[in-house]
């Protein structure tokens, strides 16, 4: 760490809404991220209770509910903060560890999602040889090959900002210390930081969805060869719900950086942000219930609920 840098704070811009907006917008955000770190808790409490869920599915899927509470647990508390408190000033420290945890479980949601994907694809081309194939060990290695992967991609991205100096009273256009912010903030030269954004950061992005499409597509062929509505719909009972998270997950950064055409890019890109670490995370324990019988069934057990209509 630079000594210069040990004592500097960063000014945070926050989000681009009217100052009579802040109530209205700091209620919507608390209750969206209480319904993140809650529902999520219960997807794992509920695969820890039910034994029925002990597999390597749901194994992965846990992983996944407690990367998303981390994701938004890094950035929101303390964007609520501010917005209640109107101090918008972030210490050093706190500005580098931001950039470290977003891009560790940012990373980590990405090779989680390919893990999953890897899985769904052993059940739907060699059902008979998944148990052999998705036995534990394995599971734990991806899972374990899936953290240590993210930490260096974020060590790496952090160690490599701390290297740079920063003026006295910088200002981060954003509500939170995003990676690329802070680099457009810094005095020094920072044109290796983004040549390395750009290509191993880009790859770190674009493998896993290769292996997801390419897994997808390999299942979709084995499905079709010989169609029939019951092999359709084992197939998307078995997928839907992890491709419709691919989908949102992968849909937002391609619709907020690439399709759409009004605001600037900076507005671009803190929607993107609140995407990743609002929305996307509060939306997957709804699709992982509503779509999973296993799930429902668990959380019938756990809170006896007898509705029959609960099956449908």
């Amino acid at each position: 760490m630079r000594p210069e840098n040990q004592s500097s704070e960063f000014l945070l811009l926050g989000l681009p809404i009217r100052p009579e907006q802040q109530g209205m917008f700091f209620t919507l955000f608390l209750g969206m991220y209480l319904t993140t770190v809650l529902g999520n808790l219960l997807i794992i409490l509920l695969i820890r209770l039910d034994s029925r869920l002990h597999t390597p599915m749901y194994f992965f899927l846990s992983h996944l509910a407690f990367s998303d509470i981390s994701l938004s647990s890094v950035t929101v508390p303390k964007m609520l903060m501010n917005m209640q408190t109107q101090q918008q000033s972030i210490p050093y420290m706190g500005c580098i560890s931001q950039v470290y945890f977003f891009i560790f479980f940012g990373c980590l949601d990405n090779f989680l999602l390919t893990v999953m994907a890897y899985d769904r694809y052993v059940a739907i081309c060699h059902p008979l040889h998944y148990t052999t194939t998705m036995r534990e060990e394995l599971c734990i290695i991806l899972v374990a090959g899936s953290w240590f992967f993210s930490c260096i991609q974020a060590l790496l991205h952090t160690l490599l900002v701390d290297q740079l100096s920063f003026c006295a009273g910088t200002v981060i256009p954003h509500f939170f210390c995003d990676l690329a912010a802070v680099l457009k903030s810094s005095c020094s030269d920072t044109s290796f930081n983004e040549l390395l954004i750009l290509t191993e950061g880009a790859l770190v992005l674009i493998l896993p969805l290769s292996g997801i499409l390419g897994s997808y597509i390999h299942m979709a062929g084995i499905v079709l060869k010989v169609p029939s509505f019951k092999r359709i719909s084992k197939a998307l009972s078995t997928c839907g719900s992890h491709l419709f998270v691919v989908c949102l997950y992968y849909g937002t950064i391609a619709g907020v950086y690439f399709f759409s055409s009004s605001g600037n890019s900076q507005d671009k890109d803190i929607i993107a942000s609140v995407m990743y670490m609002v929305v996307t995370p509060m939306l997957n324990p709804c699709i992982y219930s509503l779509r999973n019988k296993d799930m429902k069934h668990a959380l019938q057990k756990i809170f006896r609920v007898k509705d029959p209509l609960w099956y449908g």
